[in-house]
């Protein structure tokens, strides 16, 4: 087992880390901008380095830096967490050459699922289902134009490279195709620096289901079940929970399994998720992250399994801790992300935290790096903390989440927390009748009243 981990990242996921080295009995190395010099990391980490200023592309986007303080405070490996660096090959490939050990993925595993083309082609092969559309990168307008007349509209261009929304188009005619083909590509290249798209049917009323996976060096993989992140604003997920209000036990089996699988024939290493759009009783793969999700709490809640040591211990060597057969889900999990933005205008709120009290009580859980005193800088994404909880039952789960809301105090900045009291009091989410498009014309409505 490492005797020291360096994470390469910030803020709660960072925290997070921290605490599964230290029962784990590791030592660990925070890395921090200049922003962050006071964070609860910092000051919870065995060790910390300052790698630069504080704009992320000279800080924690700046490799070399990072490898330098792995290398001069001798670590042995290197968490990404999420976000940054987390999903770049060329980072994970510059950890291996130096000598250390990346707790992820193989690189051309993350080469091959950050290119949404080649991923989809790669999971049909693999035996997975994909939305109907185009098998590869559209070469021109005219390439669209016929298959959208194949598969009729609407359509959905999106980014090979992308994420987050981002060069993507929905095309409901011909008259707009044009247009929409030209704006998905110009979007692509001004955000991931390439303008490669590609073509598929646009799901009308879908919920967005993953699929949390593991794999291990001795050819081992396994599901922890599915997790409904169909709660979403702009494509940014909001509210996740587990197991999901609509599938069945058996479709929870049929598209587990399939997961697992694929990931067994792929010799894939380490945590994934595998993400469906659901409609009509059909899964559709939509693209696969390769690293551990901010949601990843949710499926610890459910499972008893700490999915950061289970990480760690794979990139050490070791096989997987669980088989499917021990492997039991227990009660309901519902996680809300915790947002310094103003809840109705969604516009950032950093500033000094003046007063802070966490919730309590049973199955209830903040995993946040925030407290009394802190200034939260403007400079990074403005999650704060994620608060989980977990019942017997979803309605048991929903009404200790609300009483968790209420008893939380965040002052001298404006926080989501009021919108996510807002949804859960919502008919349609306590009755687990939503879509991804849900939340949006909701609040659309709310805006008219």
């Amino acid at each position: 087992m490492f005797k020291k981990i360096l994470i390469a990242n910030r803020g709660e996921i960072a925290l997070r880390i921290i605490r599964a080295c230290r029962e784990m009995g590791i030592g660990t190395v925070a890395v921090h901008s200049t922003a962050d010099a006071n964070s609860m990391a910092v000051r919870l980490a065995d060790e910390s380095v300052c790698i630069g200023p504080p704009a992320a592309k000279d800080s924690y986007l700046y490799m070399p830096a990072i490898i330098s303080a792995a290398e001069v405070t001798g670590a042995e490996a290197i968490h990404p967490g999420y976000g940054f660096l987390s999903e770049n090959s060329s980072f994970a490939r510059m950890i291996e050459a130096h000598g250390f050990t990346f707790i992820g993925p193989k690189p051309e595993h993350i080469d091959m699922m950050g290119d949404k083309v080649m991923a989809k082609k790669t999971v049909k092969e693999l035996g997975l289902p994909v939305v109907p559309g185009s098998d590869g990168a559209l070469e021109s307008v005219d390439d669209a134009r016929r298959i959208a007349e194949e598969g009729g509209y609407p359509m959905l261009i999106k980014a090979a490279s992308g994420g987050g929304g981002k060069g993507m188009k929905v095309v409901r005619s011909a008259a707009d195709l044009d247009e929409a083909y030209r704006t998905a590509r110009s979007e692509a290249k001004a955000n991931f620096g390439d303008d490669t798209v590609y073509m598929e049917k646009y799901l009308e009323k879908p919920r967005h289901i993953e699929i949390q996976i593991f794999g291990d060096t001795h050819g081992n993989a396994v599901h922890l079940g599915e997790r409904d992140c169909s709660i979403q604003r702009r494509h940014q997920k909001l509210i996740e929970e587990a197991p999901s209000p609509i599938l069945s036990e058996k479709e929870r089996e049929y598209i587990g399994s399939l997961s697992a699988d694929m990931v067994r024939k792929l010799g894939y290493r380490g945590a994934g998720t595998i993400e469906y759009l659901y409609e009509n009783g059909e899964f559709y793969f939509m693209e696969m992250n390769t690293r551990i999700q901010v949601e990843h709490p949710v499926t610890e809640m459910i499972t008893d399994i700490d999915l950061i040591a289970e990480q760690i211990n794979i990139a050490a060597g070791h096989p997987l801790s669980m088989k499917k057969d021990n492997l039991r889900l227990r009660g309901h999990a519902i996680e809300i992300r915790i947002n310094a933005e103003d809840p109705d205008t969604f516009m950032p709120s950093p500033g000094m935290i003046k007063q802070f009290h966490a919730p309590g009580g049973l199955n209830v859980r903040l995993d946040s790096a925030i407290y009394q005193g802190y200034t939260i800088p403007p400079y990074y994404d403005s999650m704060i903390g994620k608060l989980i909880v977990k019942g017997r039952t979803r309605d048991e789960c929903i009404a200790r989440l609300k009483r968790a809301i209420r008893e939380t105090v965040i002052e001298g900045v404006k926080t989501t927390l009021p919108l996510h009291y807002w949804i859960l009091e919502q008919k349609e989410f306590i009755n687990g009748d939503y879509t991804i498009h849900w939340l949006e014309k909701k609040l659309k409505d709310k805006e008219k009243e």
